[in-house]
């Protein structure tokens, strides 16, 4: 009988282990889930209002300053929120966020596989 073992080209190992190690490094450098929610509307069985993202600024958080100083000439006008904040690591559900946190930092030090900050524990 004649051996019909195969093997794998050194090219799909070598890509396989690419794979691998891409999503564990991506795991830590990416940033953490968040949604713009508006700070105001906590409800206690279902979290905080997911509002368009619009509302919250680039960075970290949007503080309490808020509002439009126009009226703008843009087609939608939907209602600004005035206590707009990124909300990271939460639970989505129907429009609504739960169980996460406003502190980025804290949201990154939940980590993932291969982070160093894995540890952290809490929620």
């Amino acid at each position: 009988m004649a051996q019909t073992r195969r093997r794998l080209r050194s090219s799909t190992v070598v890509l396989g282990g690419m794979g691998v190690l891409a999503a564990a490094l991506s795991a830590c450098g990416s940033d953490p889930d968040r949604r713009c929610v508006d700070r105001n509307s906590y409800d206690y069985l279902k979290g905080y209002k997911v509002v368009a993202d619009k509302n919250c600024k680039s960075g970290s958080s949007a503080g309490s300053s808020g509002g439009s100083s126009g009226k703008g000439g843009r087609k939608g006008t939907s209602k600004s929120v005035g206590n707009a904040d990124w909300y990271y690591d939460a639970d989505v559900s129907g429009g609504w966020a739960d169980y996460g946190t406003f502190s980025r930092s804290e949201a990154v030090d939940r980590g993932g596989f291969g982070c160093s900050g894995s540890g952290s524990g809490g929620g």
